[in-house]
């Protein structure tokens, strides 16, 4: 999955994200939990819209995401900010430097497809903390995979793109084929095909990986609230510390 086509239209068809609501997220639980420093690494940081909003409140901002493509995005929506970004895979992430507070939101820890590349995922972000330094990182809840997402088919439709959604879903594996219908320049319309692989663990076992990464899970909550997951939660959300 490289978001290839995808990031030609990630912003038009995310325009109704909560994106506000993620940025404030992050607000609260540096206030709440005291989260020392003001640098910043945004891991799977996408076209930006975080990392934008929270170099804004003065943090000092570094992207990191996989797509060349999605990076390019960012790098102009943040140009009259002083925002680095790097391409790189966030299991093998190499920075040669420590912050204060890691993200991985908008479910981009989900793309990791085996408890092996998230643990390794969680070891690489400890090296890349400093003491004391937190981890915030949001994933689909198993309800989500199964209910919600399960073999369901979704439609969007515009002026400017068009999507065909399909899921297939394999117990906490879904595989999300997209059919996107981009308007060109000649007003006609070209078709692109991309698959997304996502995969979700039960609160448990992020728990146990963190705590094998060397973390101590200061909160678990859900659907951006600080209130505590229930059966029917469809984002959960951790905090850890170094």
């Amino acid at each position: 999955m490289s978001y290839r086509s995808f990031a030609q239209v990630y912003d038009v068809l995310m325009d109704t994200a909560p994106y506000d609501k993620w940025t404030q997220l992050v607000l609260d639980s540096i206030e709440k939990y005291n989260v020392p420093g003001k640098e910043i690494l945004d891991l799977g940081c996408g076209t930006g819209t975080i990392t934008y909003q929270l170099a804004l409140k003065g943090y000092e901002l570094t992207g990191v995401d996989l797509s060349a493509d999605m990076l390019a995005i960012a790098r102009q929506k943040t140009e009259a900010l002083p925002v680095h970004y790097f391409q790189q895979n966030m299991a093998k992430l190499e920075l040669n430097r420590a912050f204060d507070l890691v993200l991985i939101l908008c479910d981009a820890l989900n793309y990791l497809d085996s408890k092996e590349k998230v643990l390794k995922t969680f070891n690489k972000v400890y090296e890349h903390l400093n003491n004391n330094g937190m981890l915030l990182f949001d994933v689909h809840s198993p309800y989500k995979m199964t209910h919600l997402f399960g073999n369901e088919t979704f439609t969007y439709q515009s002026e400017d793109v068009s999507y065909i959604w399909e899921c297939i879903q394999d117990d906490l594996r879904v595989q999300h084929d997209l059919t996107l219908f981009i308007k060109r320049e000649d007003a006609l319309h070209e078709r692109h095909y991309e698959t997304h692989i996502q995969t979700t663990f039960s609160i448990e076992e992020y728990d146990a990986m963190l705590a094998k990464a060397g973390f101590t899970v200061l909160d678990v909550f859900a659907d951006f609230t600080l209130e505590a997951p229930n059966e029917k939660s469809e984002r959960i959300f951790f905090l850890a510390k170094k």
